[in-house]
């Protein structure tokens, strides 16, 4: 048995605002993928990932019971899957902020799912918002609190445009230039960040009137510009955000920055040869980067590997 690929996907923008009701744009980014196999030797990669499935299989059980009216599953099906050894074979790192749980979530239900909304439907606000939430609750097993947004993504393998949490639409973004010198880039920080130690401190800082406003009025404020800007096409107005959204990042959400990009970040904005911003919940994983001529980037981060996700 070898499942359909999934594939991951990157939020360019809206991570934490998202929480907030700030704008999201969310693309899939098809450098990494996951399927389901199955594997009867199991070694121990395999096994690891067999292990989680069963969990996940008995959490699903406990979930349609809880929630019959949202989603059931083959779950017969999937306990004998998981017996003979089934895995989720992945590409796509963990700890990342590129969808490692969210590509394995949204397999799990393409195979599983009973009644299950399909991508050849005409997909209604309404389907959308509802695959969301199935996807939330299914993913809520591997981070306690979770979107659904990135098994959406991986699922749909769409743009997602996020307009406020109960308001997403499949988006269409500017087609790439294959020659532009202006792109994004994911700077690899070659540290693993956990998701829940994040999300936490950033719930305990909007405990504070201060990080709030901060958040509404500046980080939101440029977070909703950027997504305008992109889906526009109008790069010179999203480099102005963007590096305004970097200079809030730095100043607000340092603990979710690595120790050691913090000088790599201000020289970012100082120079203006790239700004650099969290790609998901940061601590560890990825960065993304944006640049209006991606040699100069280069040459400013030449010590580090960069991996081109879009060109202007």
């Amino acid at each position: 048995m070898h499942g359909p690929l999934f594939y991951s996907k990157i939020l360019l923008f809206g991570e934490y605002g998202i929480i907030k009701d700030s704008k999201g744009l969310s693309i899939p980014y098809n450098f990494f993928k996951g399927a389901l196999k199955v594997d009867e030797h199991k070694t121990i990669t395999t096994s690891k990932s067999n292990d989680s499935l069963r969990l996940f299989s008995d959490y699903l059980e406990n979930l349609q019971t809880e929630s019959p009216a949202l989603v059931s599953f083959d779950i017969k099906g999937l306990k004998e899957d998981v017996a003979a050894g089934l895995y989720f074979d992945s590409s796509i790192p963990q700890g990342y902020g590129v969808g490692s749980s969210g590509a394995l979530v949204a397999a799990i239900y393409d195979k599983y799912a009973a009644n299950k909304i399909t991508i050849l439907e005409n997909l209604t606000r309404e389907k959308l918002l509802t695959l969301k939430d199935i996807f939330a609750n299914m993913e809520s097993f591997f981070h306690g609190k979770s979107s659904g947004l990135d098994p959406l993504n991986s699922y749909l393998s769409l743009p997602i445009l996020i307009n406020s949490h109960d308001d997403i639409e499949s988006a269409n973004i500017p087609s790439q230039k294959v020659d532009g010198k202006g792109a994004v880039f994911l700077l690899d920080s070659g540290i693993t960040g956990e998701t829940a130690p994040m999300v936490n401190i950033f719930m305990e800082n909007m405990k504070q009137e201060g990080f709030r406003n901060m958040l509404k009025n500046k980080f939101v404020k440029h977070t909703d510009a950027c997504v305008n800007d992109f889906l526009n096409g109008d790069a010179k107005s999203l480099f102005t955000n963007v590096k305004e959204l970097s200079k809030v990042v730095l100043d607000n959400f340092k603990p979710m920055i690595p120790e050691e990009f913090h000088k790599l970040w201000k020289k970012g904005i100082d120079s203006n040869a790239y700004y650099l911003k969290l790609c998901g919940s940061g601590g560890g994983g990825y960065m993304l980067g944006f640049t209006e001529d991606i040699n100069k980037a280069r040459t400013a981060l030449k010590d580090h590997n960069l991996e081109v996700v879009y060109n202007f």
